[in-house]
């Protein structure tokens, strides 16, 4: 019988969430191409996760999304055929385990499915030389060159780490997950690539699994994949996970007073969104470097400096989608989802309005 390599993959139990990944090797008659309901669930050591205590440390696997692994040289061998497996993560008595949102999101956006829900993320991220810890290909005394020549820059004296970028871009599409596009940022040695758009739970799926490819591409060269919202303090710009999303009528027709609603249904939550944003955000969201001040709530036509920016699109053509520009790079899309459909969809329900 011919052998396939399981990579399965899950989140683990610290507040800004890790992934955590282990091999398993099965008979390919055991399995149903990528059904993920075909797949054996397993297990781990909650323990050793920060999810359960040393007494009662077992945690299950469940298969929830499964793609081609599109490197299988990350297992030492193109000989077998290897799979990445995406896992939620029940507890022994098979109830959803509380350092899992997935579940959560998953009955929010059953509630609100009508609405056809759309997630597109914008995932920035900055490379850090594991050696030096410094950010990578940065001198090993002082600064680079101010910002400025870097966003969108071509060359090796701006545009470092475009190898890690371009493989990573051709990860993506091999795995056939949904990737739009990548960029250099504004700082040097930070990069973006955008997901979706998608449905909430395969937007969310998607976002992890290209988290974990480009941490694998990554220790290729030595290189540390940092989530961090501010990762330069001073005069660098931070990194963020901006957040587009669409419901099906906004898609069709959103005149003003709609998208209006809308902004105004999220600043009502205001503080339940900036709680789900990612872990030391307020070291970002500033007011300054195309962000707004974490303590306000805005939104403008083309204003990168407001909570919610408005695209020209939208105003034009009277129908398209709207970007929350506070989320950070470390957020849980699970969770930024989940405050999302309940915001925007709920603004649909008069008595929420």
């Amino acid at each position: 019988m011919s052998k396939q390599v399981l990579e399965y993959i899950w989140l683990d139990g610290y507040d800004t969430k890790n992934i955590r990944s282990k091999i398993k090797i099965v008979d390919s008659s055991e399995i149903n191409g990528l059904d993920p309901e075909s797949y054996p669930e397993w297990g781990f050591d909650g323990s050793s996760t920060q999810q359960a205590p040393g007494k009662n440390s077992d945690v299950i696997l469940k298969p929830v999304r499964c793609v081609h692994n599109p490197i299988p040289e990350m297992f030492g061998s193109s000989e077998f055929e290897s799979i990445i497996v995406l896992c939620d993560l029940l507890t022994p008595d098979r109830k959803p385990h509380e350092s899992s949102h997935r579940a959560e999101l998953e009955i929010v956006a059953e509630k609100y499915k009508k609405h056809k829900t759309w997630f597109a993320f914008e995932q920035e991220y900055t490379m850090y030389d594991q050696k030096t810890e410094k950010p990578y290909n940065w001198p090993s005394s002082g600064f680079p060159s101010p910002q400025g020549k870097y966003y969108c820059g071509v060359g090796s004296d701006v545009a470092w780490g475009r190898e890690i970028s371009n493989k990573h871009l051709e990860a993506c599409l091999r795995a056939n997950i949904s990737i739009a596009g990548t960029n250099a940022e504004v700082m040097p040695s930070q990069w973006e690539y955008q997901t979706g758009p998608l449905e909430a739970l395969e937007a969310a799926d998607t976002l992890w699994i290209s988290r974990f490819l480009i941490n694998r591409i990554a220790e290729e060269y030595n290189v540390v994949i940092m989530l961090d919202p501010k990762p330069i303090k001073g005069d660098w710009n931070g990194a963020g996970c901006h957040t587009n999303f669409s419901t099906i009528e906004m898609r069709e027709n959103c005149p003003e007073e709609d998208w209006t609603r809308i902004c105004k249904s999220i600043g009502n939550r205001m503080n339940e969104h900036i709680d789900v944003y990612g872990n030391e955000n307020h070291e970002r969201l500033t007011g300054d470097h195309e962000t707004c001040n974490i303590e306000e709530f805005s939104y403008g036509i083309s204003d990168r400096g407001a909570s919610i920016r408005i695209p020209p699109s939208m105003v034009e053509n009277g129908k398209g989608y709207l970007e929350d520009r506070r989320p950070a790079a470390n957020i849980n899309p699970y969770t930024v989802c989940k405050v999302l459909l309940e915001s925007v969809c709920g603004s649909y329900e008069p008595a929420l309005i």
